[in-house]
């Protein structure tokens, strides 16, 4: 069973032609309790941390950077996929452009636990 409102299919490429804001991802579609997510990022989005959920990042086009509290830093490329375990701070940056999607659990809150001007509610990632 399809949920409501999402394509059984989709062409994952073609779907970035809708996101036209950095850090404002766009539900693509869910399964189970977990949302799918596109994003196109471009400089840093804030310090957060999400108490009780896990964030999957995967690059499809240009690189992440994802930045830990005590200076552990990940560097993602195309095809890199990282796992933001619950509860622990990150900080997403992209020098340049880049695509990526991310899988979260639907109660995810897109900053977290801070509120910046680049929060966006999950009523505007689904619209």
């Amino acid at each position: 069973m399809v949920a409501t409102g999402f394509a059984e299919s989709f062409d994952l490429m073609s779907a970035f032609d809708a996101v036209t804001e950095y850090w404002s991802p766009k539900v693509v579609a869910q399964v189970n309790d977990q949302y799918m997510k596109i994003a196109k990022v471009k400089g840093e989005l804030a310090w957060h941390s999400h108490r009780d959920e896990d964030e999957l990042f995967y690059v499809v086009r240009g690189r992440l950077r994802m930045e830990y509290e005590g200076g552990r830093v990940v560097e993602l490329g195309e095809g890199g996929v990282h796992v933001v375990p619950k509860g622990v701070l990150h900080n997403p940056v992209a020098q340049d452009e880049c695509w990526i999607v991310l899988i979260e659990a639907v109660t995810t809150r897109h900053t977290g636990d801070v509120d910046t001007p680049l929060t966006r509610t999950i009523e505007q990632q689904l619209g």
